[in-house]
């Protein structure tokens, strides 16, 4: 049979060498950025990176084992991960002026994390030796817990593929000290102390019994204790450590961005060391995707504190690509019009003939390329693969036009 060259291949399936073509890392901060990539293929590669905080505060002592952090009410909110049952609420500015909230009626057996949504807070009670049967997720009713009179349920859960319940301390991989709340799930990230990697597992976030399905898993070459997500950047942080003896542990923020809906793994992923030698970073939040507040818990050898509970600030925005939705409509009296906008399914661009075969992206709030492809006089365009959110259309020469659309959500 004769062989095929592969230029003939090319000819032959123009369609899928196209598709080839534009897949690559679309991240202008990569050491691989490629400009004709149009789909990330999560290939980005990136120099290695050591952060110091902007700021770093100590903590009331009352918050010596803090293991997680949301930021809710104009306050940051943390807990301890052992037997006390409260809940605090300070400031930036002045942590020593903090307030308790104690969850009345609950047990904290190994308070590891917390997250939040509009009207709940979710506190993970999932610290686990290997032997544990009462995993959970305590889920209390905002507006309660402020009134001091908080309503307290719990989301229960076992591991789809944990077959062994044998006490093991630090030889189990189903520890987990990390998760997310998105609109209708939790997303666990496990603490793999043999393999020093993280597995997604995904629950339901509504109060019962549930299995925790496996999704995925990734090398982090750490140990993972905290979590932060950010659906309307696409951006989810992780931060840990790697070394387990206090005298070599260095603490990290894993960066994950540019992914498919909750495919979190299947995009760019960065971490990034710290400065915080001997450090145990526990817990992590963000609100904009650019500026982290990250906590520690005491690090104590015998009488001696190597490193007491602090308050951290990292400011990303020099390493992350652009996390803005500030681009300027640019008015080149050149005739550009996007119609129906807001839209679903499809937009009309209608142009000038002067500009007809120039190359067009269209780029979404964080200024990645998610789309692309040559001018026409009139021509639709299929946006119906893009999430809901604000997107750039932009021809480039030279004159740079943009124009803003909205992309809604497909009712049909």
């Amino acid at each position: 049979m004769k062989k095929l060259s592969y230029f003939t291949l090319i000819l032959l399936f123009p369609a899928t060498y196209q598709g080839y073509a534009q897949q690559g890392c679309t991240d202008v901060t990569a050491i691989n950025y490629n400009k004709q990539a149009i789909y990330n293929d999560g290939s980005c590669r990136y120099n290695d990176k050591n952060i110091t905080p902007k700021f770093s505060k100590t903590l009331p002592s009352v918050m010596s084992e803090a293991s997680g952090l949301i930021i809710w009410d104009n306050k940051l909110w943390t807990h301890n991960d052992d037997a006390d049952i409260n809940l605090y609420a300070f400031t930036e500015e002045n942590p020593a002026n903090y307030q308790s909230y104690p969850l009345k009626g609950a047990v904290n057996y190994v308070w590891e994390e917390i997250d939040q949504d509009d009207n709940y807070v979710y506190i993970g009670d999932f610290g686990n030796s290997g032997n544990r049967r009462n995993l959970m997720v305590l889920r209390v009713e905002k507006t309660s817990l402020l009134a001091g009179t908080p309503q307290i349920d719990s989301i229960n859960f076992s591991y789809a593929t944990q077959e062994d319940f044998t006490y093991q301390h630090h030889n189990t991989d189903f520890d987990c000290a990390a998760f997310i709340v998105t609109k209708d799930s939790i997303y666990l990230f496990t603490k793999e102390w043999i393999s020093e990697k993280t597995t997604v597992y995904s629950l339901p976030k509504i109060p019962g019994n549930h299995i925790a399905q496996k999704k995925a898993s990734f090398d982090v070459k750490g140990l993972v204790t905290g979590a932060t997500y950010r659906a309307d950047k696409n951006i989810l942080a992780l931060c840990g450590y790697s070394g387990k003896g206090n005298s070599h542990r260095t603490s990290f923020i894993y960066l994950f961005y540019d992914f498919n809906g909750v495919d979190f793994f299947s995009a760019n992923k960065r971490k990034l060391t710290t400065s915080l030698s001997f450090h145990q970073v526990e817990g992590i939040v963000t609100e904009d995707g650019v500026r982290y507040y990250v906590v520690n818990e005491r690090v104590q050898q015998s009488i001696i504190t190597i490193a007491p509970e602090k308050l951290h600030l990292f400011d990303l925005k020099d390493i992350l690509p652009p996390f803005t939705t500030n681009i300027p409509e640019i008015d080149n009296n050149e005739p550009l019009n996007i119609y129906p906008n807001p839209a679903n399914q499809y937009i009309t661009v209608e142009t000038s003939q002067e500009i007809t075969g120039k190359k067009y992206h269209i780029r979404d709030i964080n200024g990645r390329i998610v789309q692309g492809g040559s001018i026409q006089p009139q021509f639709k365009i299929d946006i119906s693969h893009l999430k809901s959110g604000v997107y750039i259309f932009q021809i480039k020469g030279e004159k740079t036009i943009h124009k803003k659309f909205i992309k809604q959500e497909n009712n049909l």
